[in-house]
């Protein structure tokens, strides 16, 4: 279900280093170096596809952009949520 600017902003609020960006949500992550970049690519991948919802993203040596919006309710819903709790998990391992 696509959730609300309400319960966008609440979950802002505790996911600082995500913003709104095209009515997706948006993170742009810097690393010390490609492989590293790359790693943590393929690490968010493996998740993405158990979770069936995969991010828009790309890759420019260190740096990482990521894009989500869930395309079936044309907008952010709970599955972005949780794909943003599973980076945010990955990065502070």
């Amino acid at each position: 279900m696509k959730v609300n600017d309400q319960q966008i902003e609440e979950f802002l609020a505790n996911h600082t280093d995500w913003t709104v960006n095209n009515n997706k949500l948006y993170r742009r992550l810097r690393f010390d170096n490609f492989a590293a970049a790359f790693g943590f690519m393929t690490r968010i991948a493996i998740i993405a596809e158990k979770q069936d919802h995969h991010p828009d993203w790309s890759n420019s040596y260190q740096t990482v952009e990521v894009w989500l919006t869930t395309h079936q309710f044309k907008g952010i819903s709970q599955r972005d949520f949780d794909l943003v709790e599973a980076i945010d998990d990955c990065l502070a391992q």
